[in-house]
């Protein structure tokens, strides 16, 4: 959910004010004007959770790096291919590069540079 229950109180304490000063000018009673404001103000403070939620469904979306990742993996799967053999070679993502040495990761770069080229001069 967006922000806090601090954004609840905020709109409560706005909405009470509001309905406080635009009723003060009308002919009620007091107690009518602030029973009147707390009730103004319980209903806005439920009414902003609905507001929150909302906004975070707007604001929401999904990882991109989790979605490039998951396509990216499927298209490996798909037609990567070791260099000089025809087996398909196993698809690795760059969190187990951390693992790795710095010759395996040049290797797996030069396999896709040498990719791209062959691709290339294919079109």
């Amino acid at each position: 959910m967006f922000g806090s229950i601090f954004y609840n109180l905020w709109g409560a304490l706005i909405a009470f004010s509001c309905y406080f000063f635009i009723t003060l000018q009308q002919p009620y009673t007091p107690l009518r004007i602030i029973i009147g404001s707390f009730i103004a103000a319980i209903i806005v403070f439920f009414v902003m959770y609905i507001v929150r939620l909302l906004i975070a469904y707007v604001l929401f979306t999904p990882n991109a790096d989790q979605l490039l990742a998951d396509g990216e993996l499927e298209d490996n799967n798909a037609s990567h291919l070791d260099e000089g053999s025809n087996e398909a070679a196993p698809t690795s993502s760059t969190v187990e590069f951390q693992d790795e040495n710095t010759e395996d990761i040049a290797q797996v770069v030069r396999t896709m540079l040498n990719r791209e080229d062959e691709q290339q001069v294919n079109a």
